[in-house]
């Protein structure tokens, strides 16, 4: 990312994603294409399954720390991609939905039981149940009632083939400084840094 106003907004946050690279990727770039080919919109630069945000500038190497004995526990995450969707107003997004795979949903709810015990600041934490696991597509907020609901109906449907994968680490993705840092952590390692 490269938007001093995109950089701007997300200081001091951090990101735990899942960043799928092969099937699932494809289908997003040629979902993402589509959707700009029709209009102009804020958009993610990379694909990412979003597990958690936080906003802990200060206690960031704790957070990070908290994460890497989540990832030595965590075994492969099948992600399989279901429809395209959308979240409604007031967020107007639109979305590649994901089914729930017993490996995601185990992966979410093992990270939610490893915060319980913290005092972290999450940002729009959801139970695993109603978590909606997806990637971003377009970010459509600024569009009028009508053109987004003309993008919306013309957007939405499942998918007839289900790409899937399988992700074997997530990513740590913080913004200090107007700068966007991150770390890759591999699941079921125990590093020694």
């Amino acid at each position: 990312m490269t938007s001093p106003t995109q950089l701007a907004s997300l200081e001091g946050q951090q990101y735990l994603v899942l960043r799928p690279t092969r099937a699932v990727s494809d289908v997003y770039r040629a979902e993402q294409r589509s959707a700009l080919g029709r209009m102009d919109a804020p958009h993610p630069h990379t694909e990412h399954v979003t597990l958690r945000a936080f906003h802990e500038p200060e206690r960031r190497d704790e957070l990070l720390s908290l994460i890497r004995e989540w990832a030595v526990a965590q075994r492969p995450i099948e992600v399989v991609a279901e429809a395209v969707d959308v979240f409604p107003t007031p967020w107007q997004t639109v979305i590649l939905r994901l089914t729930r795979t017993s490996s995601l949903v185990s992966a979410y709810a093992n990270l939610s039981t490893a915060l319980e015990a913290t005092d972290f600041r999450r940002l729009d934490e959801r139970s695993t149940e109603e978590w909606t696991f997806h990637l971003s597509v377009i970010y459509a907020k600024t569009l009028s009632v009508a053109a987004w609901t003309e993008l919306s109906h013309k957007s939405r449907r499942s998918l007839s083939k289900r790409p899937a994968e399988t992700i074997t680490e997530a990513e740590f993705v913080w913004y200090e400084d107007g700068v966007e840092h991150s770390e890759v952590i591999p699941f079921g390692l125990r590093s020694f840094r």
